[in-house]
């Protein structure tokens, strides 16, 4: 199967390279990119991912911001976007960001987050679209900012579990 890994906030692909490793190792055809997080050329991004997938049935498998990237991607009526039936987002704040809301608040946040701004304070409540399967897997070890700024909300220190949640994603219950 063709996979597409896109990486986090302030991130490159390398943070991606292990997964990539073990997915080539499996038999996966895998696309790793890396993208400027703050200032996302979606054009350029979009046409290398229209461009792997090229009619093929891909997942993508997203960190964080590069979850918000994939659903755009989808929204966006890419050419091969269709071609998307799985996405495995990992601590992505689809209902948008407290945090990067605390930085806009306090004046830093266009600083901070540029053109990302509008990918992580949605202006709207956004729901998965149809046509892919979405997976959501969110931490609750919480070490960073929203452990301070969010005290005793469930969270991986960045993301708040809450925010990871969307209409239309695939609903499983874990037991351990």
């Amino acid at each position: 199967m063709k996979i597409i890994l896109l990486h986090g906030l302030y991130m490159h692909g390398i943070a991606m390279h292990p997964l990539s490793g073990r997915l080539e190792e499996a038999g996966h055809d895998v696309l790793n990119l890396s993208y400027n997080t703050v200032k996302p050329d979606l054009p350029a991004l979009f046409g290398k991912m229209d461009a792997f997938i090229n009619g093929e049935e891909t997942a993508i498998v997203a960190h964080s911001m590069g979850g918000v990237i994939c659903r755009t991607y989808l929204e966006s009526g890419a050419a091969m976007a269709q071609y998307v039936t799985k996405v495995v987002t990992l601590g992505t704040p689809h209902k948008g960001s407290q945090v990067a809301a605390f930085f806009q608040k306090v004046g830093i946040g266009d600083f901070m987050f540029m053109d990302a701004s509008k990918y992580l304070l949605p202006d709207h409540e956004p729901s998965w679209p149809k046509g892919s399967e979405l997976y959501s897997i969110a931490g609750d070890l919480s070490i960073g900012p929203a452990t301070v700024l969010n005290r005793g909300v469930p969270s991986d220190g960045t993301v708040l579990i809450e925010e990871t949640k969307i209409d239309g994603m695939y609903s499983m219950k874990y037991s351990p």
